[in-house]
């Protein structure tokens, strides 16, 4: 199976009057393609700073990043991105935030006006896909944050990207909603086939999407452990309490604790 993702020793140090915060230094990480990737650590380890040095929004100081074969150069088009915050524009119904990268992304850009109705459809598909059919006329204000975060993923999705990045979409939402939106993620992906990179703080939710997991140590960050989450598929919530899964967390947890302390 090819890759990806290559993440090849990088190192990134943000500037400062003070002399500046080292916050990766050696991090070396390779996602093969397909593949649901996530990534966990102690907070302030750099796992948001990872997505932003994937999607080309920083540049590292050392080392390399390529994406499906071609280096990191400047933003990259073929990713679609969420976060815990969904972002959504007041003023714009839903369908009319899902449409926006189309709006912005070439070839979509140019060619919007014209397939305005094919686009529109393939709104609507994915918002029937989410759960979320005939919501299209409403506007962000008027849905759940559960909701809202359906749409943040849709919007994510409507240009077909190869490479979905996902910074702690679930977050911000109650436990019940949270795993509901796992399955809705997890059912989305295997439908679409994309490579997705999750960064989490939560095990759980990394144990139950990922077929591997990434731990950081504290910063600056490098990857210190890479599990593989031999869990069958298609995978039911019923599994999180299984000790084969809780096992998985456990040993996580553990080395998280462990890098901490270091």
């Amino acid at each position: 199976m090819s890759s990806s993702v290559d993440i090849d020793d990088i190192t990134l140090t943000y500037k400062g009057a003070s002399g500046g915060v080292l916050a990766l230094q050696g991090t070396t990480l390779n996602v093969k393609r397909g593949e649901f990737a996530a990534v966990v650590g102690p907070s302030g380890c750099g796992k948001s700073s990872l997505m932003k040095l994937v999607t080309g929004l920083i540049r590292p100081d050392k080392g390399d990043i390529s994406v499906f074969g071609d280096k990191v150069r400047g933003p990259v088009k073929i990713a679609g991105m969420a976060f815990q915050n969904p972002n959504l524009l007041p003023w714009r119904k839903v369908a009319d935030n899902v449409l926006l990268p189309l709006e912005i992304v070439e070839p979509h850009r140019h060619r919007f006006r014209r397939d305005n109705a094919k686009y529109r459809e393939q709104v609507e598909a994915l918002l029937k896909t989410v759960g979320l059919s005939g919501f299209g006329d409403r506007y962000p204000w008027e849905l759940s944050g559960g909701m809202q975060q359906r749409v943040s993923l849709c919007r994510s999705l409507i240009h077909e990207p190869a490479l979905l990045m996902l910074d702690e979409p679930f977050a911000a939402l109650d436990a019940f909603t949270r795993e509901e939106l796992w399955c809705v993620l997890r059912d989305l992906w295997q439908k679409l086939g994309f490579t997705v990179i999750l960064v989490t703080h939560d095990l759980r939710e990394a144990a139950f999407l990922a077929d591997t997991i990434h731990v950081m140590s504290a910063r600056p960050g490098r990857i210190v452990m890479t599990k593989a989450v031999d869990l069958p598929r298609p995978r039911d919530l019923e599994i999180c309490f299984e000790p084969r899964f809780t096992d998985i967390v456990h040993e996580l947890r553990a080395k998280i604790a462990e890098v901490r302390q270091t």
